[in-house]
């Protein structure tokens, strides 16, 4: 309200003041007529001065109105209404989109002589001005549509800056609440917009004059500027018609289900009726609306009782001239009785204007007040099941600075700003979605626990899928009902969190990724220009050490990472290790890697903290396979950057925003970058279709011959994911525990088990993706990427177990030390190798075996007679020698000869060891030489 409280109690004090006010009145509506007008009243003079002192122009502000989301249908390419957000429910109108009985209800019964006046009424004006005057505890009526238009302009203008005022104290601080932790509030949001309501039309003494005043200065200036058809309008459009309904439009929708142009005669007659006072004479609470003294509330009789005090006296008089039967006056009476007078007060001075004949006259009267009240579709909760969706374009707009500076701003906008929001939903998808979530997820169960899980976990499902060339996001489905009252709060049934989002967009933590997460170590292992087709140590192990940006640190370890089922690993290569979702596979591969690259990667396809919206910190060992919470929605994105040849697009819900009138408005920016060599994306696309064809996402493949990526994912007993995309769609499903823990390995819904819902959920979600979208084959992978690679191992023997060690280590090899074997090398130093120097496998594990320092190297001994060569073998320090197989050799007459050994030359064995020696000799037949023969030394 204008602060115009200048000395009204001096000017309008006692008869003086009533004097100094009839003459002011006379002035005001001469000077709506003449351009200047002589008066010699002293009062007069002064009650001018103030008239000219008070502000002449009043800017009119663009009406607060709702702001529509739509969605485009396909089929016809017209925008579809989602649903609204709104402080005031108001549609705005053209002149010739009212009815004109509407216009001639409305000036009969407020304003008979607008189109004559110039802004100020002197009949109506005069009478109120006296009445106030003489002591009215409330300012009186009497004002034109001109000044009822600014009175309302006025009050758009308070509401549009009520704020909340909270209580402080001494200090200025909030006093805070010690039950709710909150701020304590002093004046509600809906107090202060009451306020404005009350200030405007209930201010008492000086100040309602000051005010009534106002409005005929305002009123004349308006009528000067605008055409008499534009104020009328502008009146319509900007009036109240009870609670949250502001305007004809939407007046007629809510009361009546239909449109201002279509309205009847009784029902316009009704809606002009209401405009004296909305909330009093509303037709939608069946209970009652107007509050007696004692609390009781009339206007709706209950059981066919009229309302006592209701003065039905125009029936009366229908009944009385036979226009009407007794059955019929009570037939129209037993309704809204009150606003039923106020009916036929309006409908009486239209007959007496002549603006109806006087069987409209009677048609109308005779009319039961019967409202067919429609609902204002607000809130995303009357999105239906695109509620989650609608929800998550919401947090966009609360939060994107795009749509102003601060959040109040922001929700300002929202509730005010008559924004048009075109969405990026297409129902082809988002209904399918929704339809699959209904069919296999449960909005809530009783989870089993699991050997490992503390306690019982509330269970949730979300799916979202994301255009790949565009980020464009098509359709975000969830398990439970929407809903943001708080009595639902601990009702696991409901929820408005959006669990596809993260905190920013949709208030969700996000989920541990699982194996979904392998993605950023098989795209770093590409950027290193590393092969998919390069031979690993996959088997169950420990992993002892990890890089972590640049620096060699131990993972602390002490027993190895399972695989899923049980799974003893393998040596295989990361093709393989991608298809079966292999963790010591991935944790082979990001061996050869630094942590903190593999997380660079996920920042840049977009995957981040969904909490803190900050980079994943992959600090530990199994961060490789997915301990991080991420949003479904970032994993949808990302997977899709690999369909679309390495260009990452930000997810976006929002094509396009236009002001109330059309016009183009900033949307929030969302980017498109190349963030991956095209060889890079398609390699992994390589690997990745392996997943959907033979490997663990198989049962989510639609197999409509789109071809498809995909991973899978479980953290623990708690989560699921399948994330699938084409060239055109990805689509992102989670399934599991929302918080607590709960097995979802050993519940079932439905016949399945909760960790297999993802496969049905997105088998059906990708399916309606490529009925709509199709997609391509995708590009052919890198030679480099795909080649075979084997490692050198090299050869440590004779080295100590430490240089060997650290040489084998350095190599990409595991070292495991083993027992002891006999050498001829110094003790401790590395005397055999398993598997031997040459290529191998990498990351194989390498046995090494130390010196004893026991070995003897077996000598030759061959051409020496038999007990010669014995002599030498117990020389070389063998301490037995024993005789071997004979050879017949006729030649050698009684002579031996020695040929070989066992072992043989050259090996290395244990001193103690049984060298067998054999020989040559003449006869090896007889005579007590043991099958020597002769010879000897006899």
């Amino acid at each position: 309200m204008p602060d115009t409280k200048r000395t009204a109690t001096g000017v309008f004090g006692g008869l003086a003041g009533l004097v100094g006010l009839s003459a002011a009145a006379g002035v005001l509506i001469a000077a709506t007529v003449t351009p200047a007008v002589a008066i010699t009243s002293t009062a007069a003079e002064r009650a001018i001065t103030m008239f000219d002192n008070l502000p002449s122009s009043l800017e009119i502000d663009k009406l607060m109105l709702p702001s529509n989301f739509y969605y485009t249908d396909p089929a016809t390419g017209q925008a579809q209404l989602m649903t609204q957000f709104l402080e005031q429910d108001r549609t705005p109108v053209d002149f010739d989109q009212i009815n004109p009985v509407m216009y001639d209800a409305l000036l009969s019964s407020e304003d008979p002589r607008y189109y004559q006046h110039g802004g100020i009424d002197l009949i109506g004006t005069t009478r109120a001005l006296l009445s106030n005057a003489g002591g009215a505890s409330e300012t009186q009526g009497g004002s034109s549509i001109s000044q009822q238009y600014v009175k309302n302009v006025l009050i758009q203008k308070c509401e549009q800056n009520a704020e909340i005022e909270y209580e402080t104290n001494e200090a200025g601080e909030a006093v805070i609440d010690e039950a709710t932790g909150q701020p304590k509030v002093k004046t509600s949001r809906e107090q202060a917009l009451l306020n404005c309501w009350t200030d405007a039309t209930t201010a008492e003494g000086a100040e309602g004059y000051t005010r009534k005043l106002q409005e005929m200065r305002y009123a004349i200036s308006l009528e000067q500027k605008y055409s008499k058809n534009d104020i009328l309008l502008g009146y319509l459009n900007i009036a109240n018609f009870g609670g949250i309904t502001y305007g004809i439009e939407a007046a007629a929708r809510r009361y009546f289900a239909t449109t201002a142009a279509n309205l009847t005669v009784a029902q316009a007659a009704t809606l002009a009726g209401m405009v004296q006072n909305p909330n009093s004479y509303r037709i939608d609470k069946a209970g009652g609306s107007i509050y007696g003294s004692d609390g009781t509330t009339f206007n709706k009789a209950p059981d066919g009782v009229i309302d006592e005090g209701a003065n039905l006296a125009s029936l009366d008089a229908l009944v009385a001239s036979g226009d009407i039967t007794e059955e019929q006056k009570f037939a129209a009476a037993d309704g809204y009785t009150s606003t039923k007078v106020r009916q036929l007060y309006v409908l009486s001075r239209m007959l007496d204007d002549g603006k109806i004949t006087r069987e409209q006259y009677v048609e109308a009267a005779v009319w039961p007040i019967t409202p067919s009240i429609v609902e204002p579709k607000t809130g995303c909760a009357n999105a239906g099941g695109a509620a989650y969706f609608c929800q998550y374009v919401k947090y966009v707009i609360q939060n994107d600075p795009v749509f102003g500076e601060t959040r109040d701003e922001r929700l300002e906008t929202l509730q005010r700003g008559g924004l048009n929001v075109y969405t990026t939903l297409d129902p082809r998808i988002q209904t399918p979605a929704e339809q699959a979530m209904a069919a296999s997820a449960p909005t809530a169960i009783e989870m089993r626990q699991g050997t490992t899980v503390p306690s019982t976990g509330r269970f949730g499902s979300t799916t979202a899928s994301i255009e790949a060339t565009t980020g464009r996001v098509l359709a975000i489905a969830q398990s439970t009902t929407f809903s943001e009252d708080a009595a639902f709060a601990n009702d696991w049934n409901y929820s408005a969190q959006v669990w596809a989002g993260d905190q920013t967009f949709g208030n969700s933590t996000g989920f541990s990724a699982g194996s979904t997460f392998k993605l950023f170590t098989l795209l770093d292992w590409l950027e290193k220009g590393k092969s998919v087709n390069e031979t690993l140590n996959g088997t169950l192990r420990v992993f002892k050490n990890m890089t972590y940006c640049g620096e060699t640190r131990g993972t602390g370890a002490v027993k190895p990472t399972g695989n899923f089922g049980g799974d003893r690993g393998r040596f295989g290569t990361p093709m393989q290790f991608t298809a079966s979702s292999l963790n010591t596979g991935y944790l082979a591969m990001a061996e050869k890697l630094d942590y903190c690259d593999i997380a660079n990667v996920a920042t840049k396809l977009g995957v981040i903290d969904a909490y803190t919206n900050k980079p994943v910190d992959m600090n530990t060992l199994n961060s490789v396979i997915g301990t991080a919470s991420v949003s479904p929605l970032a994993i949808a994105g990302a997977y899709a950057t690999v369909a679309n040849n390495g260009i990452y697009c930000q997810p976006q819900v929002i094509d396009r925003v236009t002001d109330a009138d059309g016009n183009d408005l900033p949307k929030p920016e969302r980017t498109c970058n190349q963030v991956l060599e095209p060889r890079v994306a398609a390699t992994a696309a390589y690997a990745l279709q392996g997943v959907m064809n033979g490997g663990t996402g198989s049962q989510g493949n639609p197999r409509d011959g789109v071809p498809l990526i995909g991973k899978t994912g479980t953290h623990e007993e708690l989560q699921s994911w399948l994330v699938e995309s084409s060239t055109k769609v990805a689509t992102a499903t989670w399934a599991g525990n929302v918080q607590g823990g709960g097995d979802i390995f050993k519940t079932y819904y439905n016949g399945s088990r909760l960790s297999d819902i993802r496969y049905a959920i997105t088998r059906n979600v990708q399916g309606a993706a490529n009925d709509a979208y199709g997609g391509d084959r995708f590009a052919a992978p890198d030679s480099e990427l795909t080649k075979q690679v084997l490692t050198d191992l090299p050869d440590v023997i004779g080295k100590t177990v430490d240089e060997a060690t650290k040489i084998l280590t350095d190599a990409g090899f595991t070292v495991e030390v083993g027992a002891p074997v006999d050498s001829n090398q110094p003790a401790g130093v590395v005397a055999a190798q398993n598997p031997g120097a040459g290529k191998v496998a990498g990351g194989s594990t390498v046995t090494i075996n130390p010196s004893n320092g026991e070995g003897i190297a077996v000598p030759d001994v061959s051409g020496r007679t038999l007990e010669d060569a014995k002599r030498a073998l117990r020389s070389a320090g063998f301490g037995n020698a024993s005789d071997g197989a004979c050879t017949t050799d006729a030649s050698l007459g009684t002579q031996t000869r020695a040929t070989a050994t066992n072992p043989a030359v050259g090996s290395v064995v244990n001193r103690n060891t049984t060298i067998a020696v054999d020989y040559a000799a003449g006869n090896c037949g007889g005579g007590g030489n043991g099958g020597r023969g002769g010879g000897g030394n006899g």
